[in-house]
């Protein structure tokens, strides 16, 4: 079972129950897709660590093959190609790396070359794999390190996706089982949530919502899950007592026994729902 942790902004807590998940599974792999500020690993402190570079293929031209027929500029539909002063020219931060530029070049004018963009990190928490991708500082896509990091899935496996509902979350979560939305209970909150509601519902995945942080319900919120008959999973009040074990890096469903529980009863709703 893959299981995905999204938030539609940042500081929801999505990495928060992400990690106390699997906390509460034991044996599992715990990834973070979050590979522009990946923190997981500041809670879970993985031991005996491996580091693999991931890099992903750019095209590359050979003008002297080339006769400027443009079928390459043509195909390619997220305008990474532009013919300039009579040569092809690739725009790296929007190619996603597709091939097909190559595939539709009758010359053979159109080769590939490696571009490093980030590392994936491996390593272990008692019986969670923790593993972590990281993008290089500049790059523009987070694609082709979430793939690579994804390549570790288990049988049992949560994810820590990227917040927000870009291209890099929607990579994330297409071969989910079930998402878990992580909202605040707040008119920001609330916006950028139903953002992501629309996300996982387009790819057709089963959802539930976790409301963190709450300190009284939010009406429109409220509303909202009773409209689309999403399933409140777990309303998590605010407590300062929590939130020194989250400052102090340290993972509550390890640290207090009733919140470990909690997790576990989250685990217990999503299998029923499956």
């Amino acid at each position: 079972m893959k299981i995905a942790c999204l938030s539609g902004k940042g500081g929801a807590g999505k990495t928060f129950v992400a990690v106390n998940l699997a906390a509460a599974v034991e044996t599992c792999t715990y990834i973070d897709c979050d590979v522009e500020e990946p923190n997981g690993r500041l809670f879970w402190k993985p031991e005996e660590m491996q580091t693999e570079s991931v890099s992903t293929l750019l095209p590359q031209f050979d003008v002297t093959k080339c006769n400027g027929c443009k079928k390459c500029v043509e195909f390619c539909k997220f305008h990474a190609l532009v013919y300039i002063k009579e040569k092809p020219m690739v725009f790296s931060e929007v190619c996603h790396n597709c091939g097909g530029c190559q595939i539709v070049c009758p010359e053979g004018a159109v080769s590939e070359v490696e571009k490093p963009v980030g590392i994936i990190e491996i390593g272990h928490h008692n019986h969670v794999k923790v593993v972590t991708g990281i993008l290089n500082t500049g790059e523009a896509s987070g694609v082709g390190v979430i793939k690579s990091a994804l390549q570790k899935s288990s049988e049992m496996t949560i994810l820590d996706c990227p917040p927000g509902s870009a291209c890099s979350v929607m990579e994330t979560v297409m071969d989910v089982d079930y998402c878990v939305l992580v909202a605040e209970p707040t008119a920001f909150g609330f916006h950028n949530v139903k953002m992501v509601y629309e996300l996982v519902t387009l790819l057709g995945k089963p959802c539930g919502m976790v409301i963190n942080k709450e300190t009284e319900p939010y009406t429109p919120l409220e509303d909202f899950c009773k409209e689309k008959n999403i399933p409140i999973l777990e309303r998590i009040l605010y407590n300062p007592v929590l939130a020194k074990y989250i400052a102090d890096g340290e993972i509550v469903a390890e640290m207090v026994p009733s919140e470990k529980k909690r997790f576990a009863t989250i685990l217990e709703k999503i299998g029923g729902v499956l």
